[in-house]
């Protein structure tokens, strides 16, 4: 944990970011990226899911393929700049949907049987992770998987570091999710959970 940062980075440094590039951490075109989304998609068990949830959708990369393994995906972020380009890159599916949405104050009515959690756990204080803990497990269907993807080298903003959001998760199992796969690269980290 940061202990310079003990509160979840706001929705401003986000459009800071946004404004000053279309794609700060170069989505599009990082072969980083490109891999880690290859990745993401390779660890679902299921070749079809019935209603998704992205958590932290940003400018639609990752969205856009995510889509093509659910039947209804509904995509959120903080940033209407981010997510103005997200719109574009899917305005054609439809089966996304897009919302403004700040997790864990804010959370979707319905029930999810895939929520997935990208390099975005990082970004909340340790209190609005355990928040967010509990609002995925409250909308995730039993036998619903979690997909966590973070980077997990040092990041001087963010309050939080990829392990410690990886690690707390660990602390649900086995009473509330079952640990299914978990993939680590030299800078990232992919765990795969259902709910029990």
């Amino acid at each position: 944990m940061n202990p310079l940062q003990s509160d979840s980075l706001p929705p401003s440094y986000f459009d800071k970011l946004y404004s000053e590039d279309p794609d700060p951490w170069k989505f599009e075109t990082r072969e980083y990226e490109t891999n880690k989304y290859a990745a993401t998609i390779a660890a679902l068990p299921k070749k079809r899911y019935r209603s998704a949830f992205e958590i932290g959708g940003s400018i639609g990369v990752l969205t856009q393929k995510l889509q093509e393994c659910c039947d209804s995906l509904l995509s959120v972020d903080v940033s209407k700049l981010a997510q103005n380009r997200a719109k574009e890159r899917c305005h054609h599916l439809s089966n996304v949907k897009f919302q403004i949405m700040r997790v864990p104050e804010q959370y979707p009515d319905e029930m999810f049987d895939l929520t997935l959690v990208s390099e975005v756990g990082y970004y909340w204080s340790w209190e609005d992770l355990k928040k967010s803990q509990q609002r995925i497990l409250e909308h995730l269907e039993p036998g619903g998987h979690l997909l966590l993807v973070h980077w997990i080298l040092y990041a001087r903003d963010y309050p939080l570091s990829g392990d410690e959001v990886h690690n707390s998760f660990f602390e649900l199992a086995p009473n509330k999710l079952r640990h299914l796969k978990g993939q680590r690269e030299e800078e990232y980290r992919l765990d795969l959970f259902e709910r029990v």
